[in-house]
C-alpha cells in the first residue's frame, strides 16, 4: 500500500465537488435551481432503476426469484419517492416557472433517454419516442433496449423453466414488438396466483411497480397541468395532453387483465 496515497473521504468516494458542480441555471431567478436539481434527481433515480431492472431479469434468469423479489421492492420504494418529489417540484408556482422557461429553449423532460430505456427495459415499444431524442447515442441505447428481451420476457422463461406450460408463440414472438397480452398466459396466471407461492408473490411485485409507474405519471400530468395549464411543452411536445395519453397503459396487461377472474 502506498503510505503517501490520499485516505478515501466521503466527499472523494461520493465525488461530491463534480456532482455540486453540475448545477448551472441559464437565469438569475431563484428557482431555477430547485428545477435542475429535481431533475437531475429524477436522472439519478432513473438510473438506479435500469440497475435494478436488469438486476432483477438476471435473478430470474438464475432461477432466484427471492433475490428478484428483493430488488422489484427497491424499485418500488423508488418509485414511491419518485411521486413525493412531485410535491416538491409543486412548490414552483406559475409565475415563479415562468419567469425561467424560456431559457429552457427546445430541451423536455421527453427527451430523457434514461426514462425511455427504463420503459423500453419493462416492455414498453414504441420506435418514435426512441427517434425523437436528440442524441444519437441515446436513441442507439433505447433502440438497443426496445429489441431486447423485457422484464416480462424474463418472467415468462422463469415460469417456463418451472414447468408452466407457457405457450411458444409467446416465448419465440418478436420482443420487439409491442405485447397485447395471451389468453393461454392469463389462465396459467390464474392457477399461479389461486396455488400461491413465489411465482405469485413475482407476479404480485410486478404489479406493484406497473402501479407505481402509472402513478408517477398520473402526479406528472397533474403537476404540468397545474404549472403551465394547456401550453405546449418546451420540446413542442403537446404537453398535458400528450402525457394525460400515456395515463392507464399498462406494462404488464396480463396480470391487470386476470383481476376479474379472481
Amino acid at each position: 500500500m502506498n503510505e503517501n496515497a490520499r485516505p478515501l473521504t466521503y466527499s472523494g468516494y461520493l465525488r461530491l465537488n463534480e456532482l455540486l458542480a453540475l448545477q448551472s441555471p441559464r437565469s438569475e431567478e431563484h428557482d431555477e435551481l430547485l428545477f435542475i436539481v429535481i431533475h437531475q434527481t429524477y436522472e439519478l433515480w432513473f438510473k438506479q432503476i435500469i440497475h435494478e431492472i436488469r438486476g432483477t431479469a438476471r435473478a430470474l434468469q438464475d432461477g432466484e426469484p427471492w433475490r428478484a423479489a428483493h430488488r422489484l421492492g427497491r424499485i418500488r420504494h423508488i418509485l414511491k419517492i419518485a411521486v413525493a418529489q412531485v410535491d416538491v417540484l409543486e412548490t414552483l408556482t406559475p409565475l415563479e416557472f415562468s419567469s425561467f422557461r424560456d431559457r429552457l429553449a427546445t430541451s423536455s423532460g421527453f427527451e430523457s433517454a434514461q426514462f425511455r430505456e427504463l420503459e423500453a427495459l419493462l416492455g414498453v415499444r414504441n420506435a418514435r419516442l426512441a427517434d425523437l431524442l436528440p442524441e444519437a447515442d441515446a436513441r442507439a441505447r433505447v433502440q438497443a433496449a426496445q429489441r431486447q428481451p423485457a422484464l416480462w420476457d424474463s418472467l415468462l422463461a422463469w415460469l417456463a423453466d418451472l414447468g408452466h406450460p407457457i405457450p411458444l408463440r409467446v416465448l419465440q414472438r418478436d420482443v420487439a414488438e409491442p405485447y397485447q397480452g395471451d389468453a393461454q398466459v392469463q389462465e396459467i396466471l390464474l392457477r399461479l396466483y389461486r396455488a400461491g407461492g413465489e411465482p405469485a408473490t413475482v407476479c404480485e411485485m410486478l404489479l406493484d411497480i406497473d402501479e407505481g409507474i402509472q402513478e408517477w405519471r398520473y402526479r406528472h400530468v397533474k403537476m404540468v397541468e397545474r404549472t403551465i395549464g394547456r401550453k405546449s411543452g418546451t420540446g413542442g411536445s403537446t404537453g398535458v395532453e400528450y402525457l394525460a395519453a400515456s395515463l392507464h397503459r399498462p406494462v404488464f396487461p396480463d396480470l391487470w387483465a386476470i383481476r376479474s377472474g379472481m
